[in-house]
């Protein structure tokens, strides 16, 4: 696994590129990683909804969910489904729309120094995550954190970490120490 150190895409990643990123402000670079989950709908898995959602082309008549939904205009870095795999929307160079309204590292603007990660998942799903998620999530931090110096191990947070009022994810199922013990 590795990152183009010129495009800031990573080579073994399936890559759909995403129409919802700009640039990051000028002098901008990654310092942290957050992380999310996503299931579209709400506690489903394994379909192309999110990736479609990513790309605005959410088919809103497939679910009622969809309907409030498909107006939004928002990315993530990275997605990693349920089997482990990794798909990149935008370049790790380029600021995604993933953190919304938030705080991080004592700053707001999240989206400007951050990189994004969803994990396909629910924040109250009991079953969590699953072991191909993990292992596909560990190696890709480790790859990020060498890409982008500025990552380190302590720069590594939850939606909930920066959003606290406003997001849950990637909630209490998520199990850090399969993280951290890397």
């Amino acid at each position: 696994m590795r990152l183009d150190p010129i495009t800031g895409w990573l080579d073994t990643a399936r890559i759909e590129p995403s129409p919802n990123f700009d640039q990051r402000p000028t002098g901008a670079e990654p310092e942290c990683i957050i992380l999310h989950c996503i299931s579209l709908p709400p506690g489903e898995y394994g379909q192309d909804y999110i990736t479609r959602f990513f790309l605005n082309t959410l088919p809103t008549a497939a679910h009622p969910y969809f309907a409030g939904i498909a107006n939004l205009k928002v990315s993530a870095h990275f997605l990693i489904d349920r089997l482990g795999n990794v798909t990149q929307f935008v370049s790790t160079y380029d600021r995604a729309w993933h953190a919304g309204e938030s705080v991080c590292l004592q700053r707001p603007r999240v989206n400007d120094f951050s990189i994004g990660i969803e994990l396909e998942g629910l924040d109250t799903d009991p079953n969590g995550f699953t072991d191909a998620q993990y292992m596909a999530l560990n190696p890709l931090i480790a790859t990020l954190k060498t890409a982008h110096p500025k990552i380190n191990d302590t720069q590594l947070f939850s939606h909930s970490d920066i959003a606290p009022t406003r997001k849950p994810d990637p909630g209490p199922y998520f199990d850090w120490q399969r993280v951290f013990a890397r």
